[in-house]
C-alpha cells in the first residue's frame, strides 16, 4: 500500500513556464491531483498517464465543491492512492487556503509539503512593469482580497484608501464600482490605477487609467476575472 502524504503546490499566475522545478517534480511523482479553476490545464501534463485529475475549482458565485467538502476529499484520496497533489492558482498561501487544507490533512495524519508559487500579486506586477516597491514613490505596498467568504466588499479597501502605499486588490474586479467610490471619498481620484486580466497569458490584458476613469476604462476593454487590480503612484512608472 502506497503511503499517503499531500503535497501543495503553488501553480503560478497562468502561464505553465513560471512553474517551479519543484512543482513540476511533484507533478510527475502524483497518484492524484486537485486543481483549482485558475490553474492552466496545461500542467496537468507533467503528471503520469494513470494519475486521477480532479477539478475542484471555485469561482465567483459558482462553487462545485465547498471547502469542507475539498478538505476531506484530499484525505480520502490521499489515504485511497497514495500521493495527492493540491495544485492551486498562484501561491498555496495567499489567500489560496492551503493552510486550511494543510492544518485539516496533519489533524487527519496525513503528511504535507508545501511547494510555494509565483502569487499573482507580484508576478503580475513584475510582467507589467510595476514596481511594487520604488524608493521614491511607496517603499511598502499591501496585498489585500476585495471579497469576504460572503462575497462581500472587504472592510480592508476602506483602510488602505486612507493611506499612502501600494494596493494590489484581488479578485476585484467585481467590485471595482464599490472601490472607485471608496477612493473617490478619500480624495484620491487622481491616483493611477492599473487592471491586469489574464496575467501572463496570451490573452493578457493591461489597462491603465486613473480612480476617475478607470471604471469607464475597464467596461470599454470588457474586463473580467481573472484579474489584478493595482492602485497607487507607482503605477505611473509602468512602460506600458
Amino acid at each position: 500500500m502506497k503511503n499517503p502524504r499531500i503535497t501543495l503546490v503553488g501553480a503560478g499566475p497562468g502561464d505553465p513556464d513560471l512553474l517551479s522545478v519543484a512543482g513540476q517534480k511533484a507533478l510527475k511523482r502524483a497518484d492524484v491531483v486537485l486543481y483549482d479553476a485558475l490553474v492552466n490545464k496545461e500542467l496537468l501534463r507533467y503528471t503520469p498517464d494513470a494519475c486521477k485529475h480532479i477539478f475542484v475549482g471555485k469561482r465567483l458565485g459558482q462553487h462545485q465543491y465547498h471547502q469542507d467538502t475539498i478538505n476531506m476529499l484530499l484525505v480520502e484520496q490521499a489515504k485511497m492512492y497514495g500521493h495527492v497533489v493540491r495544485l492551486k492558482g498562484g501561491d498555496p498561501y495567499v489567500f489560496g487556503r492551503g493552510n486550511e487544507e494543510l492544518r485539516f490533512a496533519k489533524a487527519m495524519g496525513i503528511g504535507v509539503s508545501v511547494i510555494p508559487g509565483a502569487s499573482s500579486a507580484i508576478a503580475l506586477a513584475d510582467l507589467a512593469e510595476i514596481p511594487l516597491l520604488h524608493p521614491c514613490l511607496s517603499d511598502n505596498y499591501w496585498v489585500i482580497t476585495a471579497s469576504t467568504k460572503r462575497g462581500q466588499l472587504s472592510g480592508d479597501i476602506l483602510r488602505a484608501a486612507l493611506i499612502d502605499t501600494t494596493v494590489v486588490v484581488l479578485m476585484g474586479v467585481h467590485h471595482l464600482p464599490a472601490i472607485v467610490d471608496i477612493y473617490k471619498q478619500a480624495g484620491k481620484e487622481h491616483v493611477a490605477v492599473a487592471i491586469i486580466q489574464d496575467g501572463s497569458l496570451p490573452q493578457q490584458k493591461i489597462i491603465v487609467g486613473k480612480v476617475c476613469n478607470i471604471e469607464q476604462r475597464a467596461k470599454q476593454m470588457h474586463v473580467c476575472n481573472p484579474a489584478i487590480i493595482i492602485i497607487g503612484r507607482n503605477v505611473e512608472s509602468a512602460n506600458t
